[in-house]
């Protein structure tokens, strides 16, 4: 989920939530949060301290052993992605540890009992020793996993499903091309799209990165500084084309996509690092009869993203715990180094994700 609007200012008040009487603490304790301490470089993000939330209606808390690092969270250090209304300030959308209290009805209906190992998809808040999410937000940590791989997996695996299989409704048989392959979305969506019978072509910035895509399970793989990715991509179609693109780059990549299309071929946008602004050929759209969508996902309903989760539970959740789709760890940092992480990301060096560590 990559929403870039960019907003005049960002709430950088703490909503403390009403009491909840399943919440254990009569006093929210102070847990140790990473804050962004001004709009800027990695440099302003600071270990310090918040009153812990409380989990209100439909929600649950979660002791947090580690936190996932996405590119939104670098937009809104930034300045660039304010939370929508109502959420913490503190950066972070998704997290993995342990439920400690919440909605007892809501948590018996999603079959959660205090002490299980979760991980959630979140508006925020994320980086810090405790978190409450939604209920339905939230999935059993796949059976093996560590609280890292856990942490890795809700942003981009709800992005990717919401995208590429209910958005531009990709088929097995199709063929799908993912710019930036190595990323965290990059590297689920091919994963995801073979396992459901996809061919995937993926563009990358080097040889190495290319080699890891196919290692990924990328059928081809172009290397976007020394190959056109339209001409590539009409060689290995044989001319044909792509149904599916999925873009994370928007700019003048578009026009380029809507070449590479194949009749009644879609293009979901997700991120716009490219440029907001985009041209194309209005009659390729026409005669080729294209779709050019895209979405975000951080403010959407929690019933909207509890759907996406119940999809996920019942078609992706056994191939993680079959080892057919694998979350990729790049780097793992403690919180209190997560300038450093955030420096890594902006580096794109990194190959999956990065992961913050909090101690118990």
């Amino acid at each position: 989920d990559f929403d870039v609007r960019h907003l005049s200012s960002a709430s950088l008040a703490f909503a403390r939530r009403a009491p909840n009487h399943s919440n254990p603490y009569p006093v929210n304790p102070v847990m140790q949060a990473v804050e962004i301490t001004s709009f800027g470089g990695p440099e302003v993000l600071r270990l310090g301290e918040r009153p812990a939330p409380v989990a209100g209606a439909g929600e649950l808390l979660i002791r947090v052993a580690a936190s996932g690092i996405n590119r939104p969270d670098v937009l809104q250090r930034l300045g660039h992605y304010a939370p929508p209304p109502g959420t913490s300030d503190l950066p972070g959308l998704e997290v993995a540890g342990v439920v400690e209290s919440g909605d007892a009805s809501a948590m018996a209906e999603a079959g959660i009992r205090v002490g299980d190992r979760v991980c959630a998809l979140v508006a925020g808040g994320g980086y810090a020793q405790w978190c409450v999410a939604p209920v339905v937000q939230c999935l059993p940590v796949p059976e093996g996993f560590s609280d890292v791989e856990a942490a890795s997996l809700p942003e981009t695996f709800f992005t990717v499903w919401s995208n590429v299989f209910d958005r531009a409704r990709l088929q097995a048989g199709e063929t799908l091309l993912v710019q930036g392959g190595t990323s965290g979305i990059g590297v689920t969506a091919i994963q995801l799209a073979r396992a459901f019978g996809a061919t995937v072509i993926a563009t990358a910035g080097s040889d190495a990165k290319c080699a890891a895509c196919l290692s990924l399970g990328a059928h081809h793989a172009i290397n976007y500084k020394s190959q056109d990715f339209v001409a590539e991509a009409k060689r290995i179609t044989e001319a044909r084309g792509v149904d599916v693109v999925l873009d994370m780059v928007a700019g003048d990549y578009v026009a380029r996509e809507v070449e590479c299309l194949a009749e009644d071929g879609r293009i979901v946008i997700i991120a716009v690092q490219g440029g907001v602004q985009s041209g194309f050929n209005a009659g390729l759209v026409l005669r080729k009869r294209l779709t050019i969508t895209g979405s975000t996902l951080r403010p959407r309903a929690v019933a909207f993203k509890g759907a996406i989760a119940r999809s996920l539970r019942e078609h992706v959740w056994p191939l993680l715990a079959a080892g057919k789709v694998r979350p990729v760890i790049h780097s793992t940092f403690a919180a209190a180094d997560a300038a450093q992480a955030h420096a890594l990301m902006e580096s794109n060096q990194h190959i999956g994700k990065i992961v913050l560590t909090w101690k118990s």
